[in-house]
């Protein structure tokens, strides 16, 4: 099978050629295509999966190009990774948002809603190029933010491509061991939209553990979310909240942080990602050793800010090894090309799964997997202190992408004025006006007034 990665020149890809190396069963990628904008970082990452497959018989070939058709053309699946505007877009995303007193953050708040906005028109000009050179393939979408550009993309390929994130795997991995379950053997009730959802649930043979976890403080103390939450608010809720939330539940404090830092996430990713490409043009041969060593420095400092306010502590070192979202890909890849039913946390269309929502809304819910395809599970009916958080922001997103589509800054302003995050449509327009002054591709996108 061919598999084209699109952001092919992203730090991350690394993390999807190395569990491609890990798979021996068949049928398997055997060939994969890295598309990006960029030769120069192309032929970075080239030279770390080299490495990467110096280590193993029989690797999956590597090919680069900057030529979108080539990549795509008899894929089996598309890995969609791109990062429009580039880690510029990404600090001017955060930046913008905290120069008005708001949250900086690359995907939730103003930020979240820039980066969709830009990110929209290329995510469905690349799913047309799909529907035409590669019909059959599936596109696992990676781009953030996810849920808004999954849908955007729907549009064009309807349930051929499926967003995935790691953060719902990794609570519920957490909420487990902290109970001293296998992950593999327990069945979570979690909804939400990307990075905006809640573990309700966690049955094990028949019944709900998630209770008994809820009321164990030493247990808790286990589970990162918690401890970045506390136990009363978690107990308050009646579920362990995605992390991402924190922005939600703890405005203030997030806002007081990130500003109070003296760097957005995006400013240090910056520093450390052109440390690492810089040192593989000086040294290629020893690119795949300098790659080990910025992804530890980026792991270790993931949403170090919500930590640090909640004194949560360092990231668990077995969190850090257990991997993320190219063991989601895989796992995706497998069950829809061999068969190996599965049931996933994944970012599909709601239809009738999540009451109170859209049918067409992109929802953050579990699915079977099979070589059939995928098969959203219904959910419990929502209490309206989740729901009514996520009819708000799954209308900022659908604002957002028709705002995007139609290049009116009018709708743009309102995505931002109805974002919760967002406290005043005065504010809405002077978001929109700083982030059309410093990202050249959402400017493009948007180039009238309000």
């Amino acid at each position: 099978m061919k598999l084209a990665v699109l952001g092919g020149g992203g730090f991350r890809v690394p993390l999807v050629y190395g569990a491609l190396l890990r798979d021996t069963a068949k049928p398997r990628v055997e060939e994969v295509v890295l598309y990006d904008v960029s030769a120069e970082r192309l032929a970075a990452v080239r030279h770390v999966l080299d490495g990467l497959a110096a280590e193993h018989d029989h690797p999956p070939l590597v090919r680069t190009t900057t030529d979108l058709d080539t990549a795509l053309r008899e894929a089996a699946f598309v890995f969609s990774a791109i990062r429009v505007g580039g880690l510029a877009g990404r600090t001017a995303d955060e930046r913008v948002a905290l120069e008005l007193g708001l949250l900086g953050q690359e995907t939730t708040g103003p930020g979240g809603v820039a980066f969709g906005l830009r990110t929209v028109p290329v995510a469905v000009r690349m799913a047309e190029r799909v529907a035409a050179l590669a019909p059959h393939a599936w596109v696992i979408n990676f781009t953030n933010p996810a849920g808004m550009i999954t849908e955007a993309m729907r549009a064009v390929l309807g349930d051929r491509v499926v967003g995935i994130c790691d953060s719902p795997i990794g609570l519920v991995r957490r909420a487990a061991a902290a109970l001293g379950l296998d992950p593999a053997r327990v069945s979570p009730d979690y909804v939400g939209l990307n990075h905006l959802g809640w573990l309700r649930g966690l049955v094990h043979e028949g019944r709900d553990m998630l209770p008994g976890l809820l009321a164990d403080d030493a247990a808790l103390r286990q589970v990162e979310e918690a401890r970045i939450f506390g136990g009363d608010w978690v107990r308050t809720l009646g579920a362990l909240p995605n992390e991402y939330l924190y922005y939600y539940y703890f405005t203030r404090e997030s806002v007081a942080a990130l500003d109070g830092a003296g760097h957005t996430r995006g400013e240090s990713l910056v520093t450390q990602q052109d440390r690492f490409y810089a040192a593989v043009r000086e040294r290629p041969e020893h690119a795949l050793t300098a790659w080990v060593r910025a992804r530890r420095e980026r792991d270790a400092t993931y949403m170090a800010e919500t930590r640090d306010i909640a004194a949560a502590g360092e990231r668990d070192a077995a969190d850090l090894e257990a991997g993320g979202y190219e063991g989601i890909a895989l796992a995706l890849m497998a069950a829809l090309s061999r068969g190996e039913s599965s049931t996933m946390i994944l970012n599909v269309r709601n239809g009738s799964a999540v009451p109170g929502l859209p049918e067409e809304a992109v929802v953050e819910i579990p699915c079977v997997v099979d070589g059939a395809g995928i098969r959203p599970l219904a959910t419990r009916p929502l209490p309206g202190r989740f729901l009514g958080l996520m009819q708000q922001v799954k209308a900022v997103e659908q604002t957002a992408i028709e705002a995007a589509m139609t290049g009116s800054s009018r709708l743009a302003v309102e995505a931002f004025a109805l974002h919760p995050l967002v406290d005043s449509v005065g504010t809405a327009r002077r978001l929109l006006d700083g982030y059309r002054a410093r990202i050249p591709e959402l400017a493009a996108v948007l180039p009238g007034t309000p």
